[in-house]
């Protein structure tokens, strides 16, 4: 019989009543644990280097740096570690920076038991995991699907720019790209979006509320 791995669980937050209540509420998950804690992010890398957890839940805001600055140090420091971010506040524009900076995902922390240890299980298994509070600012929000979906902004675009009813040729003017890249960038959204053509792929980019 096998034994099922143990998620490790770095906190980086500058409030210890924080990092208490998620030792408090992932205490009776057997199948996860919190390895350590930090109070700013310089400690938080070392501690990653160190560590190398699961999954790092980072503050978006910390002492000495922002979380957007701190996550790819983190992510150069282990390289297997999945970093989310785990903030209070519904901070768009510093949400958008996180993702961009490679984040596998953003929680709230107002998060009950239940949902916080589903929540770590599901991203420790390699799901992307956005609140879906998090929105209100339009920016924000397409990034957040863009991210949960895997698609860079390249394929977003010739996407949107195939759904006006342009052809490849035209968008690879509109976009400065070759014609050949255009293709690949519309084949590689389809593959992401589930689509077996352009029509289909649209079809999906509006279902999924990208257009």
């Amino acid at each position: 019989m096998s034994v099922e791995k143990t998620v490790k669980v770095l906190v980086v937050d500058d409030h210890p009543v924080v990092c208490d209540g998620v030792r408090s509420l992932v205490r009776d998950a057997p199948d996860l644990e919190v390895v350590g804690s930090a109070r700013t992010a310089r400690e938080g890398i070392a501690l990653t280097a160190q560590l190398q957890p699961d999954i790092v839940l980072l503050d978006l805001r910390l002492p000495d740096m922002l979380g957007s600055e701190a996550l790819p140090r983190m992510l150069a420091a282990s390289r297997t570690s999945r970093v989310v971010i785990f903030t209070a506040f519904e901070d768009h524009a510093a949400l958008s920076a996180a993702l961009e900076a490679g984040a596998h995902g953003c929680l709230l922390k107002d998060v009950t038991h239940t949902d916080l240890v589903e929540q770590l299980r599901r991203i420790a298994a390699g799901v992307r995991i956005v609140d879906p509070r998090l929105k209100g600012s339009s920016g924000a929000l397409l990034q957040a699907r863009l991210f949960q979906l895997s698609l860079s902004r390249r394929e977003y675009e010739v996407v949107r720019l195939a759904a006006t009813g342009k052809t490849n040729p035209e968008i690879a003017e509109d976009l400065g790209l070759a014609r050949n890249t255009v293709k690949t960038y519309l084949q590689t959204a389809m593959q992401k979006l589930g689509a077996r053509n352009r029509v289909e792929a649209v079809r999906r980019a509006r279902e999924e509320h990208l257009l």
